[in-house]
Formats: structure tokens, C-alpha cells, sequence
């Protein structure tokens, strides 16, 4: 039988706090021993109560209670691990200047046990300057940060900024506990694997005008390619984003080449391509584009009922860049097909790398409801032989870092 392992959950006031009962209830279930320390804004955004049914233990809020056996510093000193989730940018803030003016705070400070802290806050305030700073100052010092993900966050908003998901968190913990080696997203959080390296990635749906109001385009967001830029960039790569249309924020820290249509791609990912180690296609590109491109807006009284459009082909960046690759360099391509049948699903990918020519291709589904848009997404990668080498199924950012585990 295993000994317990004693963890700290600190629950800092953002409205991810709800989800850190599930982080809780996971390490309970594990076998751990769990004890909360919320800060009293936690509180605000999820009840003592629940928080001590699901850990079985009394949750402690208050920097004076406990003075007789110092637990100010005792719950530190006790832990075997500490996971503060969610992080807000104002306890990140903290922690990076070592303030200790509440029980979480002393926590830290008293424990030398592993730290584990999962970001949550808006997009705006996880790209500010400050923050990053202060992120910086927490990984120099050997502190593991889970996320933040690409998502919806509250509101209408949606970027960088989402708290990982409750499994990717504990994982992550669990591995440093057992000291071995995770997968996906918890082996990403605890190393620094594509430092040095240049990842190149496109990412986005390119459109093509057919007049001076409107083109041809996709419904692709971009949120997988920006979680792929953004987990790189975390895993130490020095990251460059060819970006078209995107609907989610840059990530800081990100080199960015804005580009509208497929042979702006064309020209801006051939371009980078020369310094790149890594090659990852993960923009739609439209196939097609007009013929030719009307300098006035096309009027619907002038042109009648039926409107007939000649299309051309548009260049293949992802067999492009594939067969002019230097030695060396790992090209990730991406095809996205509405096919619902598995089996069909897999063929189709096999046709397109065989085609492609590219080291890797990750296949996806996609329909009104599945891959374009949404904040989860669900993956099967190709070897370049057609070989069914990885599964994926998650939050964007877990899918963006199993992807990644496949550069060599």
C-alpha cells in the first residue's frame, strides 16, 4: 500500500477557482492527502464547504489561526508538493517578489517542496509586460507553469489566459511526485526540450477576395496553431507565426508575419523556412482561388440572379516546403477532412502525405460542430510511411503539445 503523499492545493481568487474542486477530488482519489489553503478572495468564487467534503480535510484561509503550532509555516514545511490553481496575475505578481502577506503566501515561502502554479486570468493581463516578467522570474527559479490554454475564457472573451484543464494539472503533479518522465502536456511543463531550436508555424484561414467586400475563406480560427506557437515557446523554441485571420491574440514573446492569402503564405513561410528547424503547417489555406479580382464591389442588380466564378488553383505550400527542405529540417503538415467514417478518415491521410511528402501529418476531423473554432480538439497523426503513430484528444493546447513531442 502506498504512503500518502502530502499536497498543498492553494485557490487564489479568478473564476477558475471552480475548478480546482476537481483537482482536489483527483489527488484525493489518487491516494494523496490534500490540504486547501484559499486565499479569501477563493473563497468569494467557491465555498469552504465543498472544498472540505471533497478534500477531508479543514481548509485554511487564515494567516492567524493555528499561531500555537506556527501553521503559517508548518502546512509549508509539511508538503511534499504545493500546486496553486487558479494563479491570477496578482498572485503571480506575488510570488515573483516573494510577498508573504496572507497564509499562501507563507506557504510558499516555508516549503521547499516543488511548486506547481496554473495561470488564469485574461488575455490582455497574461500578455502584459508585467506578467511576463514575473512568469520569467517563476520559471528561473525552477517553478513549473501549466498553461495557460487557448480558450473561452469569461464573457465573450476568448485567447490566452484559460486555465489548463483539471487532468493536465494533475498529471503534471503527479509526475514531478513520482519523478518520472509524463506525456503531452505534463512532459512539455517540466522541460525545456525545443530550446534552440526555431519552430516555424503557420496558422489561421487564409482568404482570397473576389472583390473589394468579399473573399472566399474558412471557418478556421487559428486557436490550434497560436497553442502550438505558445507551447513552444514555453518548451524554450524560438517561435515565428505566419498568421492569417486570426481570431485569438498573438501570444507574447512570438515573432508574427501577418498574411491574408495563400500566396502570401506561400511567400512568407518560404521565406522563414530558411532558418526554421521545424516546419509546422497547421493554417486551412484555401486550395482555390478568383481568377481575377474585381476592382469595384460586384452588384448583384448589374450581375442578376446567377453569379458564375472562375477559380485557379492555388499553390501546395505544405509539398513545397516539403520538397525543398534542407537536411535536417521536420515539416508537421495538417489535414483537416469532413469524413466520418474512421477507417476513411485514416485513408484519406494516408493519400495526403504520400502526396505531401511532409515527416508527420496530423489528421482531424472537422464539421460544423467539431475542430474549427472550438476549444478542444481531437487528432490522429500519420508518419510519413502512413503509419498511425499518435492519438490525441483535449484541450488545444494538450493536442498542440503531443504534436510537439513528435519533433525529433
Amino acid at each position: 500500500m502506498k504512503t500518502p503523499r502530502t499536497i498543498v492545493v492553494g485557490i487564489t481568487g479568478g473564476i477558475a477557482a471552480y475548478k480546482a474542486v476537481n483537482i482536489v477530488r483527483a489527488f484525493v482519489l489518487h491516494g494523496d492527502s490534500v490540504h486547501v489553503v484559499a486565499t479569501a478572495a477563493a473563497l468569494r468564487f467557491v465555498g469552504k464547504p465543498t472544498l472540505e467534503a471533497i478534500s477531508r480535510n479543514p481548509v485554511h484561509t487564515d494567516l492567524y489561526e493555528g499561531v500555537a503550532e506556527v501553521r503559517h509555516v508548518a502546512i509549508g514545511q509539511g508538503a511534499d508538493l504545493i500546486v496553486v490553481a487558479p494563479a491570477t496575475a496578482n498572485s503571480i505578481a506575488k510570488l515573483a517578489a516573494g510577498l508573504a502577506d496572507d497564509l499562501l503566501g507563507n506557504t510558499i515561502l516555508a516549503s521547499t517542496a516543488p511548486l506547481v502554479i496554473a495561470p488564469a486570468m485574461h488575455t490582455e493581463m497574461w500578455n502584459n509586460p508585467a506578467t511576463m516578467a514575473n512568469v520569467a522570474v517563476l520559471r528561473s527559479r525552477g517553478i513549473t507553469i501549466v498553461g495557460p490554454g487557448v480558450g473561452r475564457l469569461t464573457g465573450t472573451d476568448s485567447g490566452a489566459g484559460r486555465m489548463e484543464e483539471p487532468e493536465t494539472i494533475v498529471a503534471v503533479a503527479l509526475a514531478i511526485l513520482d519523478r518520472e518522465p509524463p506525456a503531452g502536456e505534463a512532459a512539455a511543463s517540466a522541460r525545456q526540450d525545443l530550446a534552440g531550436r526555431h519552430v516555424l508555424i503557420s496558422a489561421g484561414g487564409t482568404r482570397e477576395p473576389l472583390d473589394p467586400v468579399r473573399y472566399l475563406g474558412n471557418r478556421s480560427s487559428g486557436k490550434q496553431g497560436v497553442a502550438l506557437a505558445q507551447a513552444a515557446l514555453a518548451r524554450g523554441a524560438r517561435v515565428t507565426l505566419v498568421a492569417a485571420n486570426l481570431e485569438v491574440p498573438v501570444p507574447t514573446g512570438v515573432s508574427c508575419v501577418l498574411v491574408g492569402t495563400a500566396q502570401e503564405m506561400l511567400k512568407a513561410m518560404t521565406t522563414a523556412a530558411a532558418s526554421a528547424d521545424v516546419i509546422i503547417m497547421a493554417a486551412a489555406v484555401a486550395d482555390y482561388r478568383p481568377k481575377s479580382v474585381q476592382l469595384g464591389k460586384i452588384k448583384k442588380d448589374e450581375v442578376g440572379d446567377t453569379l458564375t466564378l472562375e477559380l485557379v488553383k492555388n499553390p501546395d505550400i505544405l509539398a513545397g516546403l516539403s520538397a525543398s527542405r534542407r537536411p535536417g529540417q521536420q515539416i508537421i503538415g495538417f489535414a483537416a477532412e469532413t469524413e466520418a467514417d474512421a477507417d476513411r478518415l485514416i485513408a484519406l491521410g494516408r493519400g495526403k502525405i504520400a502526396r505531401k511528402g511532409c515527416d508527420f501529418l496530423v489528421v482531424n476531423r472537422v464539421g460544423l460542430d467539431a475542430g474549427f473554432g472550438t476549444e478542444r480538439n481531437t487528432v490522429t497523426v500519420l508518419d510519413h510511411g502512413g503509419v498511425i503513430v499518435n492519438e490525441a484528444s483535449g484541450s488545444k493546447m494538450s493536442v498542440a503539445n503531443c504534436i510537439l513531442d513528435l519533433i525529433g
